[in-house]
């Protein structure tokens, strides 16, 4: 069976023995208590589109490079070691998810993240990652 390349293999924790219950039994005073804090499907879908555009390697590099300060399109390209047209693939996507802003300097367009929520997130999972390796 061939394996799809850059996808985590989840085959590990899909075939697990997860505990679950052994009485099916609904705790009503926990689900009333927890169902004003559930997610509404339509935020849910929206959190997940930005996980989804955070799920890629190169993606989550270029944010790490503009975190540090603005970049251009050729200063990203050569940090990277990707081509500019494909840098500016991935600033298009960070763009119509409003995580970056842009702006023009002559012939250059400079690149900055809108806030730092996104880099705090990828900062704390690179701290969850390494606290969890130790």
């Amino acid at each position: 069976m061939k394996k799809s390349r850059g996808k985590p293999d989840f085959e590990h924790f899909q075939h697990s023995d997860a505990p679950n219950c052994d009485a099916h039994v609904v705790h009503l005073d926990n689900v009333r208590s927890t169902q004003a804090e559930i997610l509404a499907t339509s935020k849910a879908k929206q959190i997940a589109e930005v996980f989804g555009i955070l799920a890629d390697p190169n993606r989550l590099r270029l944010l790490s490079a503009l975190a540090s300060q603005e970049l251009c399109v050729c200063d990203l390209a050569a940090l990277t070691k990707m081509t500019e047209s494909a840098v500016c693939h991935q600033l298009r996507l960070f763009k119509a998810m409003r995580l970056v802003n842009y702006r023009r300097e002559g012939k250059n367009v400079y690149y900055s993240l809108v806030d730092s929520y996104i880099i705090n997130l990828y900062r704390s999972v690179e701290e969850h990652l390494n606290e969890s390796s130790l």
